[in-house]
Order: structure tokens, then C-alpha cells, then sequence
């Protein structure tokens, strides 16, 4: 036991961060200092020979139940680019028509709509912003939500909607929601 110490001191020697090292880098020391709790040790004429399990890098079972995870990605349902594109454009217009419409029965000061370079930008003045833009390579729309954060939609040809996988919450639900605790004033986007 007492040759199993000697290199777990040194290798906790070399694991203290300096000031200079980010934490990112610090835990990833420690979990090499985890990982050596399973270090061997065997004597030859060169010397001691240290090795690790390969286990002890294997990651445990996180238990968590189904709300709590992303759904898994279907990769044969995966859009073909021009059917994203199709599909992608018709809801960011589709949006831009209604935020229109609701901009002219809500009193927002600051209410101002922009479409360009792909990006639907939705400022609510002092409310905040909400962007949402096209992700090809990813077949995704990525929303901005002052209320909620950042949000990646996939399409779902189940549901027929823009889904966001962690939550399963809709795009045009969710705009729903917030807009209307926002504004004070119910929209329908669907």
C-alpha cells in the first residue's frame, strides 16, 4: 500500500493548478487523480512500471429518466438540405407575417422586426431580443429567447413542428408562451 502513495503524491504534485491554469484544465485533472485511485504498480529490472485501468475513464451511468435527456437522433429522418431550406424558410416568413401583424396591436416601445441574411431578429425594446436563424449543416433552427436562452430545434415530420429534443418543446408554442407573458397580449402562431 505504502508503494501505491508515493506516486499518487507525486501525481497530485503535477495535478495542482498554478494560477495561470483554467479551471476547465484543473478538472481535468481531477479526474485523472480519480482515475489513478486504480493505479498498478509492478517492479522489473528497469524499475516500477505504472499503468492505469482503461476503466476507470469509462463514464458512469448518469440514471436519468427520459425528461431529463435529449431524444435520440433518428439519422434516416435527418432533412435533405433543400427540404430544410423549404421547410426553414416557410417558418421564418411565416413568423415574420405574424410578428408583424401582432406588432401593430401590442404597445411595445422598441417593437421592431428585421430579416436579413437568413436571421429573424424580433427586438421587444427593453424587453429584449429574440433572434432566430437557420443552422444547415446541422438541419436546425437556432433560437435566442431573452426569457429562456439559446434553443436548437430539429424538425420533427411526426409532430410536423420544430422541436427542441432536451424539452420536446415546440418552437411556435414556446414563441406563443413568452410573447404573450412579455407583451401582455396572446398571439397565435400555429
Amino acid at each position: 500500500m505504502a508503494s501505491k502513495l508515493l506516486p499518487l503524491r507525486r501525481l497530485s504534485r503535477l495535478l495542482k493548478p498554478p494560477s495561470s491554469v483554467s479551471s476547465s484544465t484543473f478538472r481535468s485533472s481531477l479526474y485523472l487523480l480519480e482515475a489513478s485511485k486504480s493505479l498498478h504498480i509492478s517492479e522489473n529490472s528497469h524499475g516500477p512500471r505504472y499503468w492505469i485501468d482503461s476503466r476507470s475513464f469509462c463514464s458512469s451511468p448518469l440514471n436519468l429518466n427520459d425528461a431529463e435527456v435529449p431524444a435520440a437522433i433518428d439519422y434516416r429522418s435527418v432533412l435533405q438540405e433543400d427540404e430544410f431550406h423549404k421547410l426553414a424558410d416557410t417558418t421564418i416568413h411565416d413568423l415574420q407575417e405574424k410578428f408583424e401583424e401582432y406588432g401593430d396591436s401590442v404597445q411595445v416601445d422598441g417593437f421592431d422586426i428585421d430579416y436579413g441574411n437568413e436571421v429573424l431578429t424580433l427586438k421587444l425594446g427593453d424587453l429584449g431580443t429574440y433572434v432566430l436563424n437557420k443552422q444547415t449543416p446541422n438541419r436546425q433552427l437556432w433560437l435566442s429567447s431573452p426569457m429562456s436562452g439559446p434553443f436548437r430545434f430539429d424538425w420533427d415530420r411526426n409532430a410536423q413542428a420544430w422541436v427542441y429534443r432536451r424539452t420536446k418543446a415546440h418552437l411556435l408554442k414556446l414563441l406563443e408562451s413568452e410573447m404573450e407573458e412579455l407583451c401582455g397580449e396572446p398571439i397565435s402562431l400555429s
